[in-house]
């Protein structure tokens, strides 16, 4: 029995001692493999950094855009921050609408950040310069943020549906839990989408050229550095396109078609106002978003050239981050009332 046992044992560690040398082979191999790829892929990629041409063929308009894009950005960073401060100090606006909207402010921020400081840069410095890495790491963010910010607009449309369609079950199924899920769902999505769009388009070979005729790392201005074939690649991108632009677009529309049937069959004139005030903000903020990213996108190729491609870029990535505190704070007397509030308490405490 002692005996068979130590057989048993010895076969148990053979098998064992097999199966390690059988990964260990697998690995060297792999490791092998990826070598040889990686000496092919630098064979062929012989750019390190990329030149971002930005508005440098408008000479005389360099300060002026310099001075009015750092005024934007600096409206929009404080504009964003003091939405997140007030919704945060303020016990009334803890509801799940002012808690996608802080975090909408939070992505704004973050989403200027991507490419508005090295846009600045660029306008006053002679070295308008990305390293490869950094160029490949500026379109991740830019594709995350914007397609998460995507579907928070629609998590956004979903709050108001449950809000107004079906108010008796608002706080049952909009709960702390649930809003947090989404965001982080809202995260989830976009991750996948950017790190496709980035690493598929950077593991193509550039071998010619390195001038971006843009003034950040997007996709189609660096598309066409790309010295391959990139059909597939053309494909991928718009099915992505088409997912994180049209498939929230299609779930808010849904949304909001349900929340104006349910307001137009209200009674009182004053519960139909105040359902809309409420819907009124997000709507402008859609349609500023979406629109700007459906003619950057969603149009043919050729319809603009490079320079209205560029304010068009701007536009969304600049005015339209600006506008939204603007238009939430403007628009809603909670938030108005929510700011008084807390300028009256800072005041107080300075007095004393």
């Amino acid at each position: 029995m002692t005996h068979l046992c130590l057989h048993v044992k010895e076969t148990e560690t053979a098998a064992f001692i097999t199966w390690i040398l059988g990964i260990s082979d697998t690995f060297f191999r792999l490791q092998k493999m990826a070598h040889t790829e990686e000496m092919q892929w630098r064979n062929q990629t012989t750019i390190t950094k990329f030149i971002l041409v930005g508005f440098s063929n408008l000479p005389h308009l360099q300060g002026l855009l310099f001075s009015v894009v750092l005024f934007l950005y600096l409206v929009t960073v404080t504009g964003n921050i003091l939405i997140i401060l007030i919704i945060t100090e303020d016990s009334a606006l803890h509801s799940p609408m002012y808690f996608f909207l802080k975090n909408l402010s939070f992505f704004e921020i973050c989403f200027t950040l991507v490419t508005v400081p090295k846009m600045l840069v660029n306008l006053l410095a002679d070295d308008k310069s990305i390293s490869f890495f950094g160029c490949a790491l500026q379109m991740f963010f830019f594709f995350f943020f914007c397609c998460s910010e995507c579907f928070l607009l629609a998590a956004m449309a979903y709050d108001r549906y449950v809000a107004i369609c079906n108010p008796l079950c608002y706080t049952t199924v909009m709960n702390q839990q649930v809003c947090w899920r989404m965001v982080g769902g809202v995260c989830m999505l976009g991750i996948p989408v950017a790190l496709l769009q980035a690493a598929w388009l950077f593991n193509l070979p550039f071998c010619g050229p390195n001038v971006v005729n843009h003034f950040f790392c997007d996709g189609p201005p660096v598309l066409k550095l790309v010295c391959a074939d990139t059909s597939l690649y053309e494909m991928q991108a718009m099915a992505s396109t088409l997912l994180f632009l049209i498939l929230p677009f299609m779930l808010i529309l849904i949304s909001y078609i349900h929340i104006t049937i349910t307001i137009l069959k209200m009674k009182s004139a004053e519960g139909r106002r105040k359902a809309f005030s409420t819907c009124s903000s997000h709507l402008i903020v859609v349609t500023l978003f979406y629109g700007s990213g459906t003619l950057m996108y969603l149009r043919p190729k050729s319809k603009y050239s490079p320079d209205v491609k560029k304010f068009l870029s701007l536009f969304y990535t600049v005015i339209t981050p600006m506008l939204n505190p603007i238009i939430y704070s403007l628009r809603n007397n909670e938030v108005k009332l929510a700011l008084r509030r807390m300028l009256e308490r800072k005041v107080f405490s300075w007095k004393w």
